[in-house]
């Protein structure tokens, strides 16, 4: 049972969002992601007329006879949300942490998967897999997933993307829509990424707060790394420092732009101090098109 204090939030964060959920995924939705999921149905033999990128050349070459895999359409489709939970999640120079606008963006996702009687699941990481919710249908399920992103108590600090896209991977069978939301502040994932993307829907999308990328003048300040512990005093008046450091953070996301564009990978990245919708909506907008 949901409690009446935190199923009256979740109520509230249903209704903030409807209007993203209905107008723009309403349409969007099926436009975005149709004919992407595709389920293997059986294998035949070949016939005059088949597409010969069907063949399978495993069985053709056991049995001696061309054989073709046929597949039907996927009727509904199964969103998965991998989230990462992270001490540096907790991070936000304005309103609201990174940590929020991840529940968040999973609310509209997940409440736009239901209202198209799409299955939902979510998985929840830090360095490693701390909570896996199997893909189910119905607004219970999905409010119970949503308590989950906004309460859950992380048992560790540190970030490891790759396990969790390998957990996704093997508990994954079929094809899904998977939705990776996370800051990116680790490495070693690309391997997992690309072949999961081999089999799934693949999106990812980056939460960054700007002064995570540029910082300001204001002389000598203590920072904290949420995931390491390790603290230390800078001082930000320092231009050659404050230069150094933007050039750093500049050069580690150009690489990851770089990596999910050269792997034809979707990518989104979103600012945390301003509204998310219309990027969003840009974004989705675009690969509807792109996809037709």
């Amino acid at each position: 049972m949901i409690p009446k204090e935190i199923l009256k939030k979740i109520r509230r964060l249903e209704f903030s969002t409807r209007h993203l959920v209905n107008e723009v995924f309403g349409g969007e939705y099926h436009s975005v992601f149709k004919g992407r999921g595709m389920e293997f149905a059986e294998v035949r033999e070949y016939l005059p007329g088949d597409d010969i990128r069907s063949i399978d050349w495993n069985v053709t070459a056991r049995t001696g006879k061309p054989h073709v895999k046929l597949f039907d359409e996927e009727r509904e489709l199964t969103v998965m949300l991998l989230v990462d939970a992270s001490a540096s999640g907790a991070f936000g120079s304005r309103d609201r942490m990174k940590r929020e606008v991840a529940a968040e963006l999973s609310a509209v996702l997940a409440f736009s998967a239901i209202n198209n009687n799409d299955k939902v699941g979510a998985i929840i990481f830090t360095d490693t897999v701390e909570k896996y919710l199997p893909p189910r249908k119905g607004r219970h399920h999905v409010l119970h997933v949503i308590r989950e992103l906004l309460y859950h108590e992380p048992r560790s600090k540190g970030t490891n993307i790759g396990a969790a896209v390998e957990f996704m991977s093997s508990v994954m069978r079929h094809r899904a829509v998977v939705f990776l939301i996370s800051d990116f502040l680790s490495t070693g994932f690309e391997t997992p990424i690309r072949i999961a993307a081999r089999r799934h829907d693949f999106i990812t999308i980056r939460l960054f707060d700007p002064l995570e990328q540029t910082l300001p003048n204001a002389g000598l300040i203590q920072i904290h790394d949420a995931e390491t512990g390790d603290i230390a005093l800078i001082d930000t008046s320092n231009e050659r420092f404050r230069k150094s450091y933007f050039e750093r953070n500049h050069q580690r996301v150009s690489s990851l732009e770089n990596y999910f564009r050269s792997n034809k990978l979707d990518y989104l990245a979103l600012n945390t101090t301003v509204s998310y919708v219309e990027p969003l909506e840009k974004f989705f907008k675009a690969r509807a098109k792109r996809v037709r």
